[in-house]
């Protein structure tokens, strides 16, 4: 039997699944995948270089791993791996959630519909979308019809980290989409009838 909590601790609900697969247009850097997972209270986890090129391997890999990961991925979802097949393709597959950043510049561009109707062809559960750096403009991003969690600032203020209720917001709504995304993955593709 479990001891009961203290008044003192803080309980914070669990991720409704393993982890996340953070993608962006042309990849993620390693420092990108770091504060985000810092800022979600998630572990961040590294793939080797040989592992990008086999995504099968990797998500079998990922599927022991401990609860509470966060994957930033090098590659661009959509390129051609040297065996057939892409990235996208895999994590619709293995119905594995993921992320999709984008930097503030490409936001309002054709890149975000076009990554997340990648991913949708592709049956991957998308969470939704994350900007990275600012200005954030809810307002132009709710007009998008796009899944838009949030931002992160690019860089963090001098003298400490972003605003620690607007991470806990990011938090809380990403957590929110993680659930909604997750029962979704577990819903047979064809009911019966």
């Amino acid at each position: 039997m479990t001891e009961p909590s203290t008044s003192a601790e803080i309980l914070r609900p669990a991720w409704p699944s393993a982890g996340l697969v953070l993608l962006a247009p042309g990849g993620v850097s390693p420092g990108d995948g770091a504060r985000l997972a810092g800022a979600l209270g998630l572990r961040p986890l590294a793939l080797a270089p040989d592992q990008q090129g086999d995504p099968d391997g990797a998500l079998a890999w990922l599927g022991a791993a401990a609860p509470g990961w966060l994957l930033p991925l090098g590659l661009d979802p959509g390129a051609e791996l040297a065996q057939p097949g892409c990235w996208s393709e895999a994590l619709g597959a293995w119905r594995q959630p993921v992320l999709l950043q984008l930097p503030a510049a490409e936001a309002g561009s054709g890149l975000a519909r076009a990554y997340t109707a990648l991913l949708t062809a592709a049956g991957v559960p998308l969470v939704g979308l994350l900007q990275l750096g600012g200005p954030w403009l809810p307002e132009q991003r709710r007009v998008d019809g796009l899944p838009w969690l949030g931002w992160l600032p690019a860089e963090a203020p001098l003298g400490g980290s972003p605003d620690e209720e607007a991470r806990e917001a990011l938090r809380l709504h990403l957590l929110a989409r993680w659930q909604l995304s997750s029962a979704r993955a577990a819903e047979p593709a064809h009911p019966t009838p």
